[in-house]
């Protein structure tokens, strides 16, 4: 008997990364971006210049490392955030390495002084095991005393600053609304985007795994880092009741 064919995840979808583009990627967020990299990089101290921008979506981080003069590769699943990402690039004219390739799959072993992983492009999958296969593939593509830098929601943050239901507009006058709902005993985030633009709606919905620091740190660690320290901002603040992200930064 044949197989159905598998529907696509969320993260597969280019319609999805159009629709919610302007919400997610504003231009407000590429004009704090230098600042949020000197941070980045005043947190890890890399001791060479080549860099891993894993998951870099349209290349904020990517374009803004290149800048400082760094060997970057930008890697995305993402066609149409990979287009927008060559095309900020060549506008700005600065060089990057820019592959499409799912990060479940993406390895290059020795490779790297610096990965990155922000703007929680984490915990994709229903399976924890393929977050870890992601884990241990940065760990591989790392060369020794390389390190691996991680920004997300926290578990710890999401509990105190949780929100059912919120609304915002989007630069082009459309309209968002976002709901959510914690699942699985708090293991994961269920969100549904209602996109309202010109009178029409749409719906999106996708679904994140939940870390807290000792979570995280004990995935890092399973596959190999050590000195895994967390930190509640940029600004380098304790992982503590006012931390605003979970921040984790492990070396090789």
């Amino acid at each position: 008997m044949k197989r159905g064919k598998r529907s696509p995840e969320w993260f597969e979808d280019d319609a999805f990364w159009r629709a919610t583009y302007p919400f997610m990627f504003s231009e407000k967020r590429f004009l704090e971006t230098p600042h949020q990299v000197d941070r980045i990089l005043a947190l890890t101290s890399p001791r060479g210049k080549s860099v891993l921008d894993l998951c870099c979506g349209p290349g904020r981080c990517s374009i803004a490392l290149a800048k400082q003069g760094f060997s970057v590769c930008g890697v995305d699943r993402t066609t149409y955030l990979l287009e927008k990402a060559r095309k900020r690039a060549k506008s700005e004219r600065v060089s990057v390495e820019w592959i499409q390739a799912d990060m479940r799959n993406f390895v290059r072993p020795n490779r790297y002084d610096l990965a990155l992983n922000v703007f929680t492009s984490f915990g994709y999958f229903s399976d924890r095991r393929q977050d870890v296969a992601v884990l241990e593939n940065v760990f591989k593509s790392l060369r020794r005393g390389g390190v691996f830098f991680m920004d997300m929601m926290g578990k710890e943050v999401l509990a105190r600053t949780f929100q059912p239901a919120s609304a915002d507009s989007l630069p082009d006058g459309a309209m968002i609304v976002e709901q959510r709902e914690i699942v699985d005993d708090w293991r994961r985030i269920r969100t549904t985007w209602t996109i309202i633009r010109n009178g029409a709606a749409r719906q999106y919905s996708f679904s994140l795994n939940l870390y807290s620091g000792q979570e995280l740190r004990e995935s890092l660690e399973h596959v190999g880092f050590v000195e895994v320290k967390l930190y509640g901002s940029l600004d380098g603040d304790p992982y503590g009741v006012a931390a605003r992200r979970l921040i984790a930064v492990a070396r090789k």
